[in-house]
């Protein structure tokens, strides 16, 4: 009787059955995966900075806008008394020591007797902490300001709000400078500008 099969066929099917047994990877081939994952991490986080940055600053930016926006629709409504004031000094946001620094973020009240500082019975209408690792400077110098019946912004002038990211500071492309007039028009710039 002959072999169905010839010897060199048997050779063939015994590799192949014993290579389809064999399953998983070694551990120098897990450890060489890992160490080329690691490399292409490292060199791409860096250029995510920047993008993360500019991000951020214009979170800011559009929260600082929509707080304008809404606080001269209160006051129109309301008929005048709306101040949006710097959120005050605190053990999460110690970057803000001076009126100009509005990084700890803001609010915006009803301000009854008209004092441009909350009082405990004062309403809070609205609040926006700041986007972290964002310096939010005020360029008039002061902790806040008020909104007419008629949505003029007092306080405010022909001056804004700088917004940069906390590494960089200023030299940043993301910088941004929020130019308000007192008729509450409204008009980013990029870099460090002047109103």
């Amino acid at each position: 009787m002959q072999a169905l099969f010839p010897p060199h066929a048997l050779k063939l099917s015994t590799r192949l059955r014993r290579a389809l047994t064999q399953r998983g990877f070694t551990a120098i081939e897990i450890l060489v995966v890992v160490g080329i994952i690691g490399i292409l991490a490292a060199l791409a986080g860096p250029s995510f900075t920047p993008l993360i940055e500019r991000w951020r600053v214009r979170q800011a930016v559009e929260n600082m806008t929509s707080t304008i926006y809404y606080a001269r629709s209160e006051a129109i409504k309301r008929g005048g008394n709306i101040t949006v004031l710097k959120n005050i000094l605190t053990a999460e946001c110690p970057q803000a020591s001076t009126t100009q620094e509005w990084s700890c973020g803001w609010m915006v009240f009803v301000d009854s007797n008209d004092s441009g500082t909350r009082q405990n019975t004062e309403l809070i209408l609205q609040t926006f902490p700041v986007v972290s690792a964002i310096n939010v400077m005020n360029s008039s110098d002061s902790a806040n300001f008020k909104v007419d019946r008629w949505g003029q912004i007092n306080g405010l002038g022909a001056q804004g709000f700088t917004f940069a990211p906390v590494g960089p500071g200023v030299s940043s492309p993301s910088t941004t400078t929020l130019c308000v007039s007192s008729g509450g028009r409204i008009d980013a710039k990029k870099g460090e500008a002047t109103c």
